[in-house]
């Protein structure tokens, strides 16, 4: 990879040499948005975009690029010559070069970008640009409360700007994680060290630098104004003058298609991105029979057991699975990254196992991106490790679990519902982590542990990785009273889906550690993940089912008795009711005591007590935790031998 050449209006370097040229000049010169705008567009005649129109490749050059942020940056500043520099002017716009032309036009015209994303509310997005006093938003089509300036408009005459002073801060919004959207101010100081960081860690990993045919080429899936994407996807590779390729949607084909057709080299996602594409690759394995689907799993098994000698795993991986490679990304890709939330294991397993490399990373709006898991070796890379900090930063654990984050990339300063708060020398980033030979691995936020009924913690995050099952979509752990597990289903689920998928829950549940310890069960046709956000929020998620906007999805929802006018069922139905102070209609067939009904083991013992007063049967201990429904009891006293176990004393 050392052996690529770059060609530069001042010569032709290696990349090693070619990045450490461009970070001495940047440390040489005052760490400022204007140095930066200098250095990133200094290779102008280096491809910046890549887009198909109508059929067509259209390739933009940095020097275009510059010459147009400097027009739109006159165009900005003719307008808003009634207002002060200095003020806030936000940016709501898609993907592409005109993303990139308006972000720096703002910056150049002396304002500071807020950068809005456009998928959140009209509520929420004019709070910001009210507690930021913002005078406008550049927009490519939505308008709002304050001026709103068509980003098309800025390209209508062809007179370029001067810089005289730039603007101070960047700021991004946070991703939603807590209940209320923060604001995180970036000064080009703390983008120099983000940019310093990047350089430390291609040097630990050679393949983060991989090039394919002379070219190393980043897709643009990410969104601009997402930290993940604004550090790691754009300032990351843009100043070391890179190419990113646009896509036209986010349609499986499409994602594909491009990646295949403009030969991209680096994919930086979301967990979501990764795990939808692993769905769809391991769905078309197994439609290739069970043969095919069993040879495949071996493989990849023992892909992964090689890992720990690099040479011999790559040599393996890529002779054996050439096929599904070809299938899904080719043979361009040098190095994915995912991060934002967790990640299923086995997603990584796939992807590392079959020849690609896929990293775990860690950031925050309000501390930017961290690190990431450079080791290729599966104990770390497949489990979802998220590696050291970077050289900038420091990581320690507080005694309750808590990472928490010290150093220089971290945000100036947040603003949150109005108020101000400075960048701390030491942050709490509440998510809860472990340290395993000087790698790092994230288990969840500390504010979405669920209390269990015996007092115990329980970690959404690893407790819903065990519920992979084909029959959900999802599941989110939260509490309500006690653990409550959301089960999502697909939009066509019928009664006989729903049975299959609530007795696949219930044996997960009662064959593990989690026997007892869920409370209830909900299940609901909608989406857990909404179309604002990036990963599952789960606090979003209470307060969305806490607020009755979960259609629940039960036997109820068919219009139909669902016990049977049998004389048996009806007394064991009554019975229930009784026990958990219910009305009869709300007990069905298949509804479980605890997990549906939200039935304790004192109602359990007063439920088997009168059934065993009624009908004189003995409940065997063995049993205990499978007599549960209706129609379990109904099959266990029609069926009652006078010689089985004796009755059950001690319910729990």
């Amino acid at each position: 990879m050392n052996r690529v050449k770059i060609k530069t209006e001042r010569g032709t370097y290696s990349i090693n040499a070619f990045v450490r040229n461009k970070l001495k000049q940047f440390d040489s010169m005052d760490h400022t948005f204007a140095s930066l705008f200098l250095l990133m567009f200094s290779e102008k005649d280096l491809i910046l975009y890549e887009r198909d129109i109508n059929g067509e490749t259209e390739k933009i050059t940095y020097g275009t690029a510059k010459k147009n942020s400097l027009i739109r940056a006159k165009a900005l500043s003719d307008a808003l010559s009634d207002t002060g520099k200095g003020s806030v002017v936000g940016l709501c716009m898609k993907n592409g070069p005109e993303w990139i032309e308006s972000f720096w036009a703002i910056l150049c015209a002396g304002y500071s970008p807020l950068l809005l994303n456009e998928n959140l509310g009209e509520d929420v997005l004019s709070e910001a640009l009210s507690d930021l006093n913002a005078v406008a938003v550049i927009s490519d089509g939505r308008q709002f409360t304050v001026r709103t300036i068509g980003s098309d408009s800025l390209m209508s005459k062809q007179e370029e700007y001067t810089p005289e002073k730039y603007g101070t801060n960047i700021l991004v919004m946070s991703s939603g994680t807590s209940s209320s959207v923060k604001i995180c101010a970036y000064t080009a100081e703390e983008i120099y060290h983000q940019i310093r960081d990047s350089y430390k860690i291609i040097k630990k990993c050679s393949k983060l630098k991989g090039f394919y045919h002379g070219q190393l080429k980043q897709l643009d899936l990410l969104p601009f104004y997402h930290v993940f994407g604004l550090t790691a996807l754009y300032i990351w590779f843009s100043f070391f003058s890179r190419t990113f390729v646009h896509l036209d949607d986010l349609s499986p084909d499409t994602i594909l298609r491009t990646i295949r057709n403009h030969e991209v080299t680096h994919i930086f996602a979301v967990p979501m991105f990764w795990e939808k594409i692993y769905d769809r690759a391991t769905a078309k394995i197994k439609e290739r029979g069970d043969d095919t689907c069993k040879k495949f799993t071996r493989a990849l098994r023992l892909s992964n057991k090689l890992s720990a000698i690099p040479p011999l795993s790559e040599a393996f991986s890529h002779f054996a699975f050439r096929e599904v490679r070809d299938n899904l990304f080719g043979e361009s890709i040098q190095f994915m990254i995912t991060g934002g939330s967790n990640i299923r294991p086995e997603v990584l397993s796939f992807f590392n196992g079959i020849g690609y490399r896929l990293a775990n990373g860690y950031g925050m709006s309000e501390i930017g991106i961290s690190s990431v898991e450079l080791s290729g070796r599966g104990k770390y890379i497949n489990r979802g490790f998220v590696g050291k900090p970077m050289s900038s930063l420091k990581y320690e654990i507080s005694p309750d679990g808590e990472l928490i984050v010290s150093g220089r990339t971290m945000a100036s300063y947040i603003l949150e519902g109005g108020r101000r708060t400075e960048r701390p020398d030491r942050f709490n980033t509440h998510d809860l982590a472990q340290l395993q030979n000087g790698h790092f691995t994230i288990l969840g936020r500390k504010d979405d542990l669920v209390i269990g009924s015996n007092g115990e913690n329980l970690n959404p995050n690893l407790i819903e990785g065990l519920f992979d099952l084909p029959v959900l979509n999802g599941v989110a752990l939260i509490d309500d009273s006690g653990p409550l597990l959301i089960c999502s289903v697909s939009k066509d689920c019928s009664l006989e889906d729903l049975s299959e998928a609530r007795g696949s829950v219930r044996d997960t549940i009662s064959s593990g550690f989690l026997a007892g310890k869920i409370s209830r069960l909900f299940f609901t046709k909608d989406e857990l993940i909404g179309p604002d956000d990036f990963k599952l929020n789960r606090r979003k998620i209470r307060e969305r089912y806490l607020s009755g906007n979960f259609t629940e999805f039960s036997e109820k929802s068919f219009e139909r008795s669902d016990i049977p006018d049998d004389d048996l069922y009806v007394k064991i139905a009554s019975a229930f009711a009784k026990a958990l102070n219910k009305d009869i209609k709300e007990i069905s067939l298949n509804a479980d005591f605890f997990l549906d009904l939200g039935g304790t083991s004192l109602d359990y013992f007063a439920l088997i007590t009168d059934l065993h007063e009624q009908f004189k049967t003995s409940f065997p201990v063995t049993e205990g935790s499978t007599l549960n429904t209706v129609k379990a009891l109904y099959t266990h006293i029609s069926t009652y031998d006078e010689n089985a176990d004796t009755f059950c004393k001690s319910v729990c």
